[in-house]
């Protein structure tokens, strides 16, 4: 039976189709493994996963979920080993490859940009997992993300806002390389230093930095760099992303995945976002 949809948030039956795979293989592969799997669920993998995309979306704490969802402690949990099992990790890049198929591009993305917001973060985040971003004034986090030419996220880094956009580059880097063998060129701007750039050419990849024209003040959209500027807007329609409330890093990068797996799953289907108003 259908479960009815209660928030702009809740999975319409088409976007449900879309991510029910990989939720299912993730049960599947987890009561292969358990000795004793217990008595059967309470709540359906899809009802679970409409009261994760509403904390995302909304941005409430989990034990302000309401009472039309199940309980706050449930909810939590399955996000938790969703996130451990890298769940959201691996339905975020399924949906991405759909969505370069369907736009007629190849499956992996040959080109991409690179950029670090640093965002304010919560008291519940640990002392050690977060800086000082000294540029940008700001004690939080810094997200480093690379997307493709549609805007898409493929990787994602989440540190500490005084990590030095470099450092976190060359891990982002890192990972990219084994992550999208195909992504051969990357744009980013004038905050990454030459040493990156010599790092990224060592592993095959050509790294551009996308100067800001000079006497230009303000925000300006640049060549190439306003794809990354566009994806940052679209992940802070989701609330929970606004400040860093995640006590983990490990659950920073999942409420990002999270975003990015509302995104996409609209995109397939051709369901708009529902923007702030009225939700």
């Amino acid at each position: 039976m259908t479960p009815e949809r209660r928030y702009p948030s809740d999975l319409s039956d088409a976007r449900w189709e879309l991510i029910e795979p990989a939720l299912i293989a993730w049960r599947d592969r987890r009561r292969a493994g358990a000795l004793d799997i217990g008595r059967p669920p309470e709540h359906d993998l899809r009802t679970i996963m409409n009261a994760i995309l509403y904390v995302d979306r909304t941005g409430i704490p989990w034990r302000y979920l309401p009472h039309d969802h199940p309980p706050w402690q449930t909810v939590y949990g399955y996000f938790r080993a969703w996130r451990d099992d890298e769940v959201f990790t691996r339905l975020s890049g399924l949906l991405h490859r759909l969505v370069r198929i369907r736009e007629g591009r190849c499956a992996q993305p040959s080109a991409g940009v690179i950029d670090a917001p640093s965002v304010k973060t919560s008291p519940s985040v640990p002392v050690a997992d977060q800086g000082i971003d000294a540029a940008k004034k700001i004690v939080g986090r810094k997200r480093s993300i690379v997307v493709d030419t549609l805007g898409l996220l493929p990787a994602v880094l989440v540190t500490a806002a005084s990590v030095q956009d470099s450092v976190a580059g060359t891990t982002l880097i890192n990972q990219i390389a084994g992550q999208q063998p195909a992504l051969r060129t990357i744009w980013v701007d004038g905050g990454y230093r030459q040493h990156l750039v010599e790092h990224a050419a060592a592993i095959g990849i050509d790294m551009q930095i996308v100067q800001r024209p000079p006497g230009v003040r303000g925000f300006t959209p640049l060549p190439r760099r306003w794809v990354v500027e566009r994806t940052l807007g679209w992940l802070m329609l989701h609330r929970r992303l606004v400040r860093d409330y995640e006590t983990l890093s490990a659950s920073s990068t999942a409420m990002i995945h999270l975003a990015m797996i509302d995104l996409m799953s609209r995109r397939l289907t051709g369901e708009s976002t529902p923007t702030w108003r009225g939700t």
